[in-house]
């Protein structure tokens, strides 16, 4: 699949698949597609790669993908194995949001890094950032309140609250690096 017609056909999937088992991880991944629709300044010509991306990310979470629990690499999966998905895509889905952090807890990271290539640092952060900026509902939100919301929903001492509290720094910083970048693209003249 090439990279144009990305977002036609992401959406329709995503749909399918969230919608009805899962409407408010649905609503939270056009949230998070929002906000990549947003970073088109500084995304250029992958700018259709990362909304797709966006909207697939957690498509992991599905009932009919689910099947190690770790919504990153199933959804990979999924997108490699039965949607035959753009690989950039793939490895984008594979690895948002610090997702090998997650990987190193589970026990999953050399299947993750293994199977699937990280894509450049400059849309893992744009990534994360879409993801961490969006609350569960798909409205927008801050890094800071997304990590309190994500540790209180399954609780400090849980596996996903550990992580997310590890990644908090890194999805600071990712958050940073691309506003920045967005400030950059502002301060250049016309």
């Amino acid at each position: 699949m090439s990279a144009t017609g990305l977002t036609e056909w992401a959406y329709p999937l995503a749909e399918s698949l969230l919608s009805e088992p899962l409407p408010r991880r649905w609503a939270h991944s056009l949230g998070v597609a929002e906000r990549a629709r947003s970073l088109a300044p500084i995304l250029g010509a992958d700018a259709e790669l990362m909304e797709a991306a966006a909207v697939l990310h957690d498509i992991g979470y599905a009932p009919d993908v689910a099947e190690t629990g770790f919504h990153p690499l199933d959804g990979a999966r999924y997108l490699r194995d039965v949607a035959q998905a753009d690989k950039r895509v793939v490895c984008l889905v594979a690895h948002h949001s610090c997702a090998w952090m997650e990987a190193e807890a589970r026990g999953l990271r050399a299947e993750l890094e293994g199977e699937f290539p990280r894509e450049h640092s400059d849309l893992n952060d744009a990534l994360c950032f879409c993801d961490m900026n969006t609350t569960p509902d798909g409205t927008p939100t801050n890094p800071v309140d997304r990590v309190n919301e994500i540790a209180g929903r399954y609780g400090a001492d849980s596996l996903i609250g550990t992580f997310i509290r590890r990644a908090e720094p890194e999805i600071l910083a990712s958050t940073a690096r691309v506003l920045e970048r967005l400030a950059d693209v502002k301060r250049q003249p016309m």
